[in-house]
């Protein structure tokens, strides 16, 4: 028989072993339900819950009259889905409903196929979907044939008004564009972006196994701001006659690039501001593919050597320091050695026209007359040229004017108390060569100029919201009696070649103004070695009014390619001051200069220093000449 087999000890250890392993149970229980509850809740709510962005509405962008779109945004969608939440074959068969239903064929067939079939928890399959589309895809879901897909929606950025060249939008330089993130680029754009875009919506909200959200679910955890509307400055109407202008003269002067800018002398209001050639910025992917420095605008962002027009800062060195005075007769040799002979600079015809009294040689531009005024400054090079770069810096070259778009540069001047200066490097400075400056910092200093001697910063938001933009404060940077005598300069380097009357004739207008053609310097050339090129930038500079200056234009064309090229004589289809005055037509036709001069300037009214003008006979100014070496 055999013996038992239970035992008192036997099932005592049992009992110990089970109420081991249920303390246990109960400890990793109470872990789980006590010390990690809030974590595991968390996880979760994490599976069935999406934590998602909605952007605010962006601002919508104005010209000067607000009523005018220049830049506005509209709903379209995202395509996107959740393949990991499909077998392999339900994300094929998805794959080619939606190829067929967007009528997609080719590379972009095969993209929407590739990310739809990858095995990822989430990704977006296309963007930029309208309205009818998106209700198409609507549809699908509905009736179970597109699982796993989801519509999102996002603002699209759209430029509605073209512009003045095929296949551009007006303003697009000035504007910038959107990119797909929401985020600005270039221009007005990139420089008001948070005012624009805004603060986004933050939502928490639960999603079903299909992905899709659960209605009454969403938890708003940050409400969220509005995108505030701009007015610019800009006049549409002005903007786009100024691109149609700019364009007919790249083109006729087989120039690769032609710039303007129509400013507000008293308050640095930009009334149009253009650059040929431009884009389209709704299709901003495109031109970035193919060459995005087609973004950049020549007018805030591109510097070059400005040439004869910086002659009239000479000029300014010159009367401030008591050197010269308009009738101051000056000797034209046509040429003049420097630094012992070593350097000859030349007149752009290289012949001499004798004695001049002074604002002849501004009017005809002669380099040498220019040189020896500019080294008259001081008894030696090293304070001359101090005085010279002083005048430019105080008329703000070489810094930025502080325009209110992105992108600008500050120019480039060499200061002579860093790098001193030889003989040529002064009589270069003179007539604008050695100097690279931006058109908007040429237009705001030619502003001083002629307002009263008060610098400005130009500006082209009129308005953000229901507020007006605060204007910046304008610095008073020569007396209103030298201002005086520069506008009457201007008026009379106008006045005095007669070969460029029937090109400058505002009728009913007065004009002043000068003119610059600059050599390009080219390091490349000769081997690397470096030289001049054989195209030239042409500038005008100028202001025009009734009686006094109300607007200054500002027209730059860059290496244009002249008719014939003879010593001295370099013309082009369409003169930089012919440009100008087609510039100024425009202006004073679409503008409303006819009223008070106080409702034009912000209340400020018009100095008495500005020259006295007569209407009618307005020409333009001087050939322009520059540096030649041997």
């Amino acid at each position: 028989m055999l013996g038992r087999t239970d035992s008192r000890r036997r099932m005592l250890v049992v009992l110990a072993v089970f109420a081991i392993i249920a303390a246990s149970l109960l400890s990793r229980l109470a872990w789980w339900q006590v010390v990690q509850r809030d974590q595991l809740a968390a996880a979760a709510r994490a599976q069935i819950s999406i934590h998602y962005e909605q952007p605010s509405r962006r601002g919508t962008i104005y010209d000067r009259s607000g009523t005018v779109v220049l830049a506005t945004s509209v709903d379209r969608y995202r395509l996107a889905a959740t393949p990991a939440d499909l077998t392999p074959q339900r994300r094929a068969t998805v794959a080619q409903a939606l190829v067929d239903l967007l009528g997609l064929t080719g590379e972009d067939a095969a993209t929407l196929t590739g990310r739809l079939t990858a095995d990822r928890a989430y990704v977006i399959l296309t963007r930029d979907l309208d309205e009818p589309t998106a209700a198409r895809i609507r549809a699908g879901v509905a009736s179970g044939q597109l699982p796993g897909i989801a519509l999102e929606p996002e603002p699209f950025r759209v430029y509605p008004l073209p512009g003045g060249a095929p296949g551009t939008t007006l303003a697009a330089k000035l504007l910038g564009f959107v990119n797909r993130d929401g985020g600005g680029q270039y221009g007005v754009e990139q420089h008001y972006q948070d005012t624009l875009a805004g603060q986004p919506r933050v939502v928490l909200a639960e999603r079903d196994a299909s992905n899709n959200l659960v209605p009454d679910t969403s938890q708003v955890l940050q409400p969220g701001v509005t995108g505030q509307d701009l007015r610019l400055t800009i006049d549409a109407g002005l903007q786009l006659s100024l691109e149609q202008e700019v364009m007919a003269a790249g083109v006729a002067d087989r120039a690769p690039s032609v710039s303007a800018v129509v400013m507000d002398p008293y308050t640095g209001e930009v009334y149009a501001e253009a650059t040929y050639p431009s884009y389209d910025a709704n299709d901003y992917r495109a031109v970035a593919a193919k060459d995005p420095g087609t973004f950049v605008d020549p007018v805030v962002s591109s510097v070059y050597e400005p040439g004869s027009v910086f002659k009239m800062f000479t000029a300014l060195a010159g009367f401030e320091n008591d050197v010269v005075t308009p009738n101051s007769p000056i000797k034209d040799t046509g040429s003049l050695r420097l630094d012992g002979g070593r350097i000859t600079i030349y007149d752009s015809d290289k012949r001499a026209m004798g004695w001049l009294p002074f604002e002849d040689v501004i009017a005809y531009s002669r380099n040498v007359g220019a040189a020896r005024v500019a080294m008259r400054l001081a008894g030696s090079t090293r304070n001359a040229a101090a005085i010279l770069a002083g005048t430019w810096e105080k008329v703000g070259f070489g810094r930025p004017t502080g325009i209110d778009v992105a992108g600008e540069v500050p120019g480039i001047l060499r200061d002579p108390a860093v790098q001193p200066w030889h003989q040529v490097d002064l009589a270069n400075a003179a007539f604008g060569q050695g100097v690279a400056v931006t058109p908007i910092q040429l237009a705001t200093a030619y502003s001083a100029l002629v307002n009263g001697g008060r610098l400005v910063q130009p500006q082209v938001v009129l308005g953000v919201g229901n507020q007006p933009e605060i204007r910046p404060a304008s610095n008073q940077v020569l007396s209103p009696g030298m201002s005086k005598e520069m506008t009457d300069l201007m008026y009379h380097v106008v006045h005095t070649v007669p070969w460029y009357r029937d090109k400058t004739l505002v009728p009913g207008y007065t004009v002043g103004g000068k003119t610059g053609t600059a050599q390009i310097w080219d390091p490349k050339l000769r081997g690397g070695r470096g030289g001049w090129k054989r195209t030239y930038n042409h500038t005008f500079i100028g202001w025009i009014g009734k009686k006094t200056p109300r607007l200054v234009i500002a027209v730059t064309i860059r290496e244009a390619k002249p008719l014939v090229m003879r010593q001295g004589f370099l013309p082009l289809a369409v003169e930089s001051y012919e440009l100008f005055r087609r510039i100024a037509t425009d202006s004073v036709n679409t503008l409303d200069l006819t009223a008070p001069a106080e409702a034009g300037n912000g209340g400020q009214a018009l100095p008495a220093s500005a020259a006295d003008g007569s209407s009618g006979t307005a020409t333009n100014g001087s050939t322009g000449t520059t540096a030649a070496y041997p």
